[in-house]
């Protein structure tokens, strides 16, 4: 065999692999003629695999409720309904150096994502002959307050198609029953 000189001036000889007819132990097993090799293998599967499935299932449901019980006790108590087509007013905490303000961003829900800790709703606006959109996680601690200002008759889910849309063409009709 050739052998190859490495980066570090090692000889290093290629090692050629096992021959690729190797069987797995269950196949051998078959070839050796064992009478009911079906049956053994479908015993040796449950017999390894219940004392398994009984410690995860136990840990995943203990930690499937932790995580729910955090969850809870990090979502916002009073978040108001707001649907898609509705302008709302989003207070905004920023902080800059030690001091901290709240800064109102007013504009159209287009979207709506997620639910419970993880909702999210996209907010666009107009700001000096440009659009801008922005996406609020609802229970974010950033997100200081969210007010509705008036609620949107809309027929859609998603309000997508007004990015392609200026001046008073954007506009959403008003929605009064809500």
């Amino acid at each position: 065999m050739k052998s190859y000189n490495s980066f570090f001036g090692k000889s290093i000889e290629p090692r050629m692999t096992a021959d690729l007819t190797d069987t797995s132990p269950i196949e051998e097993g078959n070839k050796e003629g064992t009478k009911n090799s079906k049956e053994s293998l479908s015993n040796q599967g449950k017999a390894s695999e219940s004392p398994a499935k009984k410690k995860s299932s136990t840990n995943e449901n203990g930690s499937k409720e932790l995580i729910k019980e955090f969850e809870l006790s990090q979502q916002k108590k009073k978040v108001p309904e707001v649907y898609v087509g509705d302008t709302v007013k989003v207070g905004v905490r920023i902080s800059e150096g030690n001091k901290e303000r709240v800064q109102p961003y007013e504009g159209v829900v287009i979207a709506k994502r997620h639910g419970g800790i993880n909702q999210t709703i996209t907010v666009r606006r107009i700001f000096q002959g440009v659009g801008v959109e922005r996406i609020f996680m609802i229970h974010s601690p950033q997100v200081a307050s969210i007010k509705v200002e008036r609620r949107g008759k809309v027929r859609r889910a998603k309000l997508f198609y007004l990015r392609e849309r200026v001046g008073k063409a954007t506009r959403v009709k008003q929605r009064f029953d809500r």
